[in-house]
């Protein structure tokens, strides 16, 4: 049996710039395809378009860039797919997978989880409606080997009925994410790991769909010093990517990957970096621990000389 050539993606949302944590899972999923001379492909993930900004999209390439983390092929953005996730919605809903759903988020605070209330019809159809997956009628359980963190099994039904489409037409992560990781034939998907428990949904949708089961590596988070994920949300500083700081920056993402960069290698160019990380690459190096601190202050790096 033939297998398919490594294919693995980067997908940022343009809702603002890429960050440190951003690189190392950047960086992470470049390397575990260029050591196996596998493509990787880079996705906007724009479906939120009120969030999203060319602004930020342009910044986002020129920081790949700049860190010499080119991708291969057109650059796939979401915001122009709305047809495949329909067709997508449409065979779930024949299915009995897929439903109609009128909740607000008031009516169903307190509860940790969707209690069900639309499953067999919407509770109030004059509301615009959202879309739910269902999920008492799966599998009881969907397991995967994580390539990290090893064989992994969770309760579909805990997981909750997850919206597919919003009620004011944007469609959810959930479902984009599955039809363009088979739409573009990605093999291996390397991300961090406050998205492990979307895999089960992801998972699921898969095998109502017939879709493919990529492979999964779920990587450490980088925290603050106060313990919190980096994210734009927690105003992480943006990604410096001019003079000497992709030097750096690219030096110190390799070192939280686990692979033991030389200290004379911080000076050298992005390039030889990043040939030296190619030939080294060991995703078994990554570690086990659940997250990796931030190392330093990012800003000041944008400062050094060449």
């Amino acid at each position: 049996m033939i297998m398919p050539r490594y294919t693995g993606r980067f997908a940022p949302t343009p809702s603002g710039p890429l960050h440190f944590g951003s690189l190392v899972t950047a960086l992470a999923s470049w390397l575990d395809a260029r050591a196996v001379n596998g493509h990787w492909q880079l996705r906007i993930e724009d479906t939120d378009t009120p969030r999203s900004s060319r602004r930020a999209v342009d910044t986002i390439l020129r920081q790949l860039e700049a860190f010499g983390l080119y991708h291969d092929g057109a650059v796939c953005h979401q915001s122009e797919r709305h047809d495949a996730y329909q067709q997508a919605l449409d065979r779930l809903h024949e299915q009995g997978v897929a439903y109609p759903c009128s909740c607000t988020r008031r009516e169903l605070q307190g509860y940790r989880r969707y209690p069900g209330w639309c499953r067999t019809g919407p509770c109030h159809p004059e509301r615009e409606l959202a879309w739910r997956l269902r999920t008492d009628t799966g599998p009881s359980v969907i397991s995967w080997q994580d390539r990290r963190l090893g064989t992994q099994r969770w309760p579909l039904a805990e997981q909750g009925d997850v919206i597919l489409r919003r009620r004011d037409g944007i469609w959810a992560y959930q479902l984009a994410v599955v039809i363009d990781d088979a739409a573009q034939q990605i093999t291996d998907i390397v991300r961090g790991s406050d998205l492990l428990d979307n895999t089960p949904w992801q998972r699921y949708l898969q095998l109502a769909l017939g879709l493919p089961a990529p492979r999964y590596l779920h990587l450490p988070l980088i925290v603050t010093a106060s313990g919190q994920k980096l994210s734009k949300q927690n105003l992480a500083p943006a990604l410096p990517f001019e003079g000497a700081a992709p030097r750096r920056l690219l030096h110190q993402a390799l070192a939280a990957l686990g692979q033991r960069p030389a200290d004379e290698l911080a000076r050298a160019p992005v390039a030889r970096q990043l040939a030296w990380a190619v030939a080294h690459w060991s995703a078994e190096n990554i570690g086990s621990a659940a997250h990796y601190p931030t190392p330093g202050p990012i800003d000041d790096c944008s400062h050094d000389s060449r």
